[in-house]
């Protein structure tokens, strides 16, 4: 792993001299925000892909691609290596989170959430839920491009007592109001070119490129100043054909 020609890469791409071809330009604004350390990250999980693809037994796989599975594991396997070497990979990050930021305040399938009253942020250890870890990543800066208001922020990576894989990130802290309405929400994601994708659940939408998911009251808040709807957290992902 070259880690000089990935920090080249990271600062060609924060500075807008290079693209990571799975985003348009719209959606590299929320990339960039999010971070040098999950420009970096994207980096190593895609260079992880393609590694697998071009590996020595790929002839042996008469023209199949990876499964999930093992693409997942491997992105896994060099994201850590890279952390480490970077000095962003934490041990024991639940002590260590509690003694920086404070006590889990909310605890959800996705994300573990830490924080103290008064601040003006929130810290997460989020875990992946998508098919590989690179998706979990895409779907950080999918986020950032679509609710810019609560952009999150890489700050580091760690696994969990159960060994699972988790994204720390900062968030900015919203004060609720109240849980916003199912017309609020499909009000706000009309906006930006969701339609509800009509499978029954009414928490999920679909546009052109993007799929958005688990759109549900607990996870888009009314927030009390502004008075508007405000996405926290939801699945993103690309339309993939």
């Amino acid at each position: 792993m070259d880690l000089q020609l990935i920090d080249k890469q990271v600062n060609e791409i924060l500075n807008g001299t290079r693209d990571l071809l799975q985003f348009n330009q719209p959606e590299h604004a929320g990339v960039c925000s999010a971070g040098p350390l999950l420009v970096g990250a994207l980096i190593v999980c895609n260079n992880a892909r393609e590694s697998l693809g071009a590996g020595s037994d790929a002839a042996s796989r008469q023209g199949e691609s990876p499964s999930n599975w093992e693409i997942d594991e491997e992105q896994e396997r060099q994201l850590q290596a890279w952390a480490d070497a970077k000095g962003v990979w934490v041990e024991h990050a639940d002590e260590w989170l509690e003694a920086q930021y404070g006590r889990i305040i909310a605890h959800g399938a996705e994300a573990k959430v830490y924080g103290r009253t008064g601040d003006i942020a929130v810290i997460k250890l989020r875990a992946s839920i998508y098919a590989t870890l690179g998706r979990a990543l895409e779907a950080i800066a999918l986020h950032n491009y679509l609710f810019p208001e609560t952009t999150m922020r890489v700050v580091g990576f760690t696994r969990d007592g159960d060994g699972l894989f988790r994204i720390i990130l900062t968030q900015p802290y919203i004060s609720c109001k109240r849980l916003a309405t199912k017309a609020e929400i499909d009000a706000m994601v009309a906006v930006k070119g969701f339609v509800d994708n009509k499978d029954g659940n009414g928490v999920n939408y679909i546009s052109n490129r993007l799929l958005l998911e688990d759109m549900h009251p607990a996870n888009v808040f009314v927030e009390e100043q502004s008075q508007t709807p405000i996405c926290i957290d939801c699945i993103v992902k690309f339309v993939r054909k």
